[in-house]
């Protein structure tokens, strides 16, 4: 079992309940009032602890390997997944799937980063890190989407692009800057969610949307914290101090009006309830693509236009 720190109490409560029910169905004693006792305990300790989480728990939450990923919200969500690969450049890149399915009775485009559940996965995966060449298939399918006036979905989860010799050889910065261009033109409904770890350009080459949600125990930075404490403070190992002034975590991103929405998870975050937490994506998903087919085309990118327009404030000076 993967155990984060902070779950460790709920943890050992929790066994020790499996340990008084175990001696009760043995018939060695009565114990059913001190474990009643004990369940409500653990499940107010349980609620308190994610009610009051931190930036840095949080971070944790969103980079948990059993939280669920693109695929599997594709495996329960929709119905008649036809999965598209390539880039018609160069290769496929398995970090990033995409493909036509239904989402209830709507077409739709569904793309998104795609992480490993073990090492073999990660690896072929690449640790949900993509080539230069799964921008350009992303972009290639949303381009198919518009072509067919299907409204498009992305599901963000990676720790960034990946910088390695060989992506910056084949324009890893130029694919990720022409996605952002030519995302901001579509003339279709474009929804992202940041499921787990949005990371820098690498998330928002596919974050240019009409609407932008995040999981409940999400993050969306330019930076992770250990580069930022890298950077700043030259001590990575001063990620948790980064975690708190980064200002990325759902809760502060709607704040700063970055994003347009939060996505509730169960309590012990998605990964504890991964059918629960994908059916509450697959009904804000659906609740926002019926506000956004209310916009014609050029509305949709005005929209997305001004959305984005409206993140900072700038002066100029003489």
């Amino acid at each position: 079992m993967y155990v984060l720190e902070f779950e460790k109490p709920i943890i050992a409560l929790r066994s020790k309940i499996a340990e008084l029910q175990a001696m009760h169905e043995a018939g060695e004693v009565d114990v059913t009032d001190e474990i009643k006792k004990l369940e409500q305990k653990a499940a107010k300790l349980e609620t308190n602890t994610y009610k009051h989480l931190g930036d840095w728990e949080k971070t944790l939450l969103a980079r948990h390997p059993l939280r669920p990923y693109t695929l599997d919200f594709i495996e329960h969500c929709t119905t008649g997944f036809e999965e598209l690969h390539g880039d018609r450049h160069f290769r496929d890149d398995p970090s990033i799937v995409g493909g036509i399915c239904k989402i209830d009775k709507h077409p739709f485009m569904v793309i998104g980063h795609q992480k490993g559940r073990n090492t073999a996965e990660n690896v072929l995966r690449n640790f949900g890190m993509p080539h230069p060449e799964g921008y350009r298939k992303a972009l290639r399918l949303m381009k198919l989407a518009e072509k067919f006036g299907m409204p498009i979905l992305t599901l963000i989860d990676t720790p960034g692009a990946y910088p390695g010799l060989g992506a910056e050889e084949r324009g890893q910065s130029e694919a990720i800057a022409v996605n952002l261009r030519e995302m901001a033109a579509l003339k279709v409904p474009v929804i992202a969610v940041v499921t787990g770890e949005g990371g820098s350009g690498g998330a928002l080459a596919l974050g240019v949307a009409n609407r932008v949600l995040m999981f409940e125990h999400s993050i969306y930075s330019v930076i992770s914290p250990e580069g930022c404490a890298s950077i700043l403070y030259g001590d990575g190992s001063r990620a948790q101090e980064a975690a708190q002034n980064l200002k990325y975590v759902a809760r502060e991103l709607s704040k700063l009006g970055i994003i347009d929405g939060i996505i509730k998870e169960p309590i012990g975050g998605a990964h504890a309830k991964p059918e629960e937490a994908l059916d509450n994506l697959k009904a804000e998903v659906l609740k926002n693509l019926k506000d956004l087919k209310k916009l014609n085309p050029e509305a949709l990118v005005e929209d997305r236009w001004e959305k984005f327009r409206q993140i900072g404030v700038f002066a100029e000076s003489r």
